[in-house]
């Protein structure tokens, strides 16, 4: 598997701070440019009764941070891309148990969906007020104020090169058309708002999927040190194309990031909920990151989920449904990673990892005791420099 994605912000600011906060702070004059990326290239092997999935494949974001002075506060740009639409197939990244967004009007199953090749582009405006700090947004493509850190920004899930099963419980969110945004905060409390269009992207990954700004989410936030965690909850207005029904969705998280010493240490602990037509459905997440010797580091994902494998179907017409069949099963991840070269902004390792599932009875027959591997090269870099 072949991964890039963008490191943009402190692991310790990175549970509760908005999406894509900037590092230091710009300079008194001119721009402050950061680009970021990070690349896991390896084998995803899934294994399971009837059919093994094989990949080579390559997945892939890349980020540029813009940011300058005006007058007390701060203005910063933000684009992010994705050529995955080119470098996976159409179906996306094979994982056993993943769902989410459709392909050819039929619900995808058992694979991860590529990312829209324009996965942000947005600004935002920072001013302090008195003793407090707030923000206003606007993206064409941006991530409302709605769940966790996106996977690929938690440093719980930095050298892990797998997207959560609950993916589309928690921070599904992070590719979003039409974003409006707020917030402030007042120490290490934070409140912030967003309104923006609730559809999940289609599968042309070439486009931007406009539309009428129709879901509003609010989040609360709290940093103290090392610990950090928010709750957030949201109104989308029929995210899935296939079920034309709204969906309230509920997250919470609490995270622990010791980044000094000689064995630094990253932990997340997450919830969602998607109340839905058919009814409630959770997902718990549990993963972490620590080093254990100076060229070592491990990690790990726990999770149990409830999803719809067996009755998910095509496009259903307004007012027509069928009977949905849930079941609640489990994955857990261990991999670890070795460093072979490590520069100031740069790193380069070596890694791999093994994923076995919790199966319920009603998917014993269909999937049997399905098991997955990644072996992988992961190079890790972020730049900085100033610009006029």
């Amino acid at each position: 598997m072949v991964v890039w994605s963008v490191l943009v912000a402190s692991p310790a600011s990175a549970q509760t701070a908005p999406p894509h906060q900037h590092a230091p702070p710009p300079p008194a004059s001119g721009w402050q440019w950061t680009p970021a990326a990070n690349t896991f290239i390896g084998q995803n092997d899934q294994f399971r009764k009837f059919t093994d999935f094989h990949a080579f494949e390559s997945q892939n974001w890349f980020m540029l941070d813009a940011a300058r002075r005006v007058g007390r506060g701060s203005f910063s740009v933000t684009g992010m891309m994705s050529f995955e639409a080119l470098t996976m197939r159409r179906l996306g990244s094979p994982q056993v148990f993943q769902t989410g967004e459709i392909l050819d009007r039929a619900p995808l199953i058992d694979y991860q969906h590529p990312h829209d090749v324009l996965m942000h582009l947005g600004a935002r405006f920072d001013r302090p007020i008195g003793g407090a700090a707030m923000y206003v947004g606007l993206a064409l493509v941006g991530e409302p104020t709605l769940g966790p850190p996106v996977f690929m920004h938690r440093a719980s899930a930095a050298i892990n090169p797998q997207v959560p099963l609950g993916h589309h419980y928690l921070d599904s969110t992070h590719i979003t058309t039409g974003v409006v945004s707020a917030g402030i905060r007042r120490g290490a409390i934070g409140v912030e708002a967003s309104w923006f269009r609730g559809r999940e992207p289609d599968e042309d990954r070439w486009d931007i999927d406009l539309g009428r700004l129709d879901s509003w989410a609010v989040r609360g936030t709290w940093t103290s040190g090392p610990w950090s965690a928010q709750i957030s909850g949201a109104h989308l207005t029929v995210p899935e194309a296939v079920e034309p029904f709204d969906m309230t969705r509920l997250t919470a998280s609490v995270s622990f990031t010791r980044e000094e010493g000689d064995h630094p240490f990253a932990v997340t602990l997450a919830w969602g909920q998607n109340r839905e037509f058919y009814g409630t459905f959770s997902t718990g997440l549990l993963e972490a990151v620590w080093r254990l010797q100076p060229r070592w580091q491990m990690y790990a994902r726990g999770e149990l989920v409830q999803k719809n494998i067996l009755t998910a179907g095509g496009l259903h017409p307004i007012g027509q449904t069928h009977p949905h069949t849930y079941s609640r099963l489990g994955a857990l991840t261990i991999g670890a990673r070795r460093d072979l070269l490590t520069r100031s902004r740069l790193s380069l390792g070596l890694g791999g990892d093994v994923t076995g599932y919790l199966v319920p009875e009603n998917l014993l027959d269909n999937y049997g005791s399905p098991w997955s591997t990644h072996v992988f090269l992961h190079v890790a870099w972020i730049g900085h420099r100033h610009g006029r």
